[in-house]
């Protein structure tokens, strides 16, 4: 592709409407990297494991900040 018509496509896109480019984004991203049906089951069955447990025992969450004050506080700074 030569240089202006690349430029030329890169001002095209800059002006579609982000529902759009969305599309374009996912189009592309399956293109680099085609989707697998299997790895994505086993992710969706991962997701659901994690949000059940965070669903039944709310206790094993940690605040962010105090995480960062423990690590902080082991580390002496």
């Amino acid at each position: 592709m030569a240089a202006l018509k690349e430029e030329e496509l890169l001002e095209e896109i800059d002006i579609l409407p982000l529902e759009l480019k969305t599309k374009i984004v996912e189009r592309l991203l399956e293109s680099i990297t085609p989707t697998n049906s299997a790895v994505d089951a086993l992710w969706i069955q991962e997701v659901e494991k994690r949000r059940s447990e965070v669903e039944n025992s709310p206790d094993i969450l940690v605040d962010g900040d105090e995480v960062f004050q423990k690590i902080a506080k082991r580390l002496q700074l």
